[in-house]
């Protein structure tokens, strides 16, 4: 079968730049690896856009493809008739298109970063009281950390040596043969882990780990207007980090419990307030609770189930400010369900009141 034109399986013209083929190399790459492609022929497409980029990333290759075509490599011992890849390493690219340390089968991972890294964040949850979550308060939480072990200041091990495996580069090379040909893949070294040294002396104290766990009591302060779902981050107090690297932050995340008599939206909380129906007909005074006291609360005649009355700032402050929420007392008139006969003939009597000068009452009547 005749193959596609290298500079057409890439999708670049012939005059394209060195950096061109290789980024039009990496999204065939992304698109049709193996291990992350579930299209049916991305093996077979991979191992072309693969042929097509070994041959064109190479200048000298690419002056012998442009002059001969594919007649230049067609006695090639790759097994399929075309370029031989066994002396072509793809590590580089590889790594530079997914990662070291991605782990793709066909080509292993890259060596192990020696950055300073920040170590792992820890996310706990907290339990608070309506009131600790309105107002704020102190806590402390007993949990285990990661640190650095002091012993041997996070390396793992006394007397450094170079790894006599990988020569001190955190990888090896080796010639692997699939149906498309032999590769050489870099891996990361299993003597050094991909850190290019060892130690003479493994640190007794971490077992080799660089750290050492120990439980700690942390002191925190929650700040006032927390709801459910909020997350306050504790910088620096999460596990050690790598080579040097700042610790990482602990996330508490809170959950709050419900109000026996308030119910909060944002920062705006409620109050349903029962009247009796004389109370809601005559109107009255009635002492409210609130988050900051007890309230005089002065009730109008004819108020009706729904009423709603806003106290200003007596809400939920605003987390890191000074801005309150206000808090709404809601009317509910309460239909008494037994009565005295005295009490049964005073209802009898309001049952004649005139209800002509309410509009619904109105619209009914009309509509009747």
């Amino acid at each position: 079968m005749d193959k596609r034109d290298y500079y057409e399986v890439l999708g670049v013209s012939k005059n394209a730049s060195e950096q061109e083929i290789k980024s039009a190399f990496r999204k065939l790459a992304k698109k049709y690896h193996p291990d992350v492609s579930k299209e049916k022929d991305a093996a077979e497409k991979f191992k072309e856009a693969q042929e097509a980029y070994a041959v064109l990333s190479d200048a000298s290759k690419r002056q012998q493809y442009d002059q001969f075509g594919h007649a230049a490599f067609s006695q090639g011992a790759g097994g399929t008739g075309g370029f031989d890849f066994s002396n072509f390493d793809f590590s580089d690219i590889f790594d530079d298109i997914f990662g070291g340390g991605f782990g793709f089968s066909s080509f292993g991972g890259g060596r192990k970063s020696n950055r300073a890294r920040k170590g792992q964040d820890t996310l706990l949850h907290m339990n608070l009281t309506f009131d600790e979550a309105a107002f704020g308060c102190k806590k402390t939480i007993n949990m285990d950390v990661s640190e650095e072990c002091s012993t041997c200041d996070g390396k793992g091990g006394t007397g450094e040596e170079i790894c006599s495996r990988c020569h001190g580069s955190g990888q090896i090379s080796q010639e692997q043969s699939t149906l498309f040909g032999t590769f050489m893949t870099r891996t990361t070294c299993p003597s050094c882990e991909g850190e290019g040294r060892t130690y003479k002396h493994r640190c007794s104290t971490c077992h080799g780990t660089g750290k050492v766990t120990k439980n700690r009591d942390i002191d925190i302060t929650v700040p006032a207007g927390v709801d459910s779902g909020n997350r306050l981050r504790l910088a620096g107090k999460g596990a050690a980090g790598f080579n040097g690297g700042p610790n990482g932050d602990v996330y508490i995340e809170f959950s709050v419990r419900n109000h026996p008599i308030f119910e909060r939206e944002e920062d705006d909380i409620y109050l349903e307030l029962p009247l009796t129906i004389t109370e809601a007909v005559l109107g009255c005074k009635k002492e409210v609770p609130t988050l900051y006291g007890n309230v005089k609360l002065t009730i109008p005649a004819g108020s009706k189930t729904g009423d709603k009355h806003r106290l200003r700032s007596k809400g939920i402050e605003a987390v890191n400010t000074n801005r309150k929420g206000d808090m709404y007392v809601v009317i509910k008139v309460c239909i008494p369900k037994r009565l005295s006969r005295d009490q049964k003939k005073l209802f009898e009597q309001l049952s004649k009141t005139d209800l002509k000068d309410d509009s619904q009452f109105e619209k009914i009547e009309r509509y009747l």
